[in-house]
């Protein structure tokens, strides 16, 4: 397994973020704080960009650093790059305020 650096800082969280760029097709451990985590990475991560840890479904919450940050417009597959293109923010969305 490769040594690529990531940073994980709740078992809740769904997203690591590359603290390098890491190509595809490479396998990386995600350090949490019960266990580790395997990752095959499955397309390019770019240095602070989030992948998915585990497989996320549509719909879904996103979590980062313990915090909801959006929802899955699409199922996400562990090892993902995890960006604009599949998450849809709810942070500072009027639109999105609970009722």
């Amino acid at each position: 397994m490769s040594e690529y650096k990531t940073l994980y800082l709740s078992e809740k969280d769904s997203v690591a973020v590359a603290l390098s760029d890491i190509p595809e097709h490479v396998s990386v451990i995600v350090k949490g704080k019960k266990q580790d985590i395997p990752v095959t990475i499955l397309e390019p991560i770019r240095f602070g960009h989030k992948f998915a840890v585990k497989a996320i479904e549509q719909g879904a919450d996103i979590i980062k650093y313990g915090e909801v940050i959006g929802a899955a417009v699409v199922a996400i597959p562990a090892g993902a790059h995890v960006h604009v293109h599949n998450l849809e923010g709810k942070r500072g969305r009027g639109d999105k305020i609970a009722k």
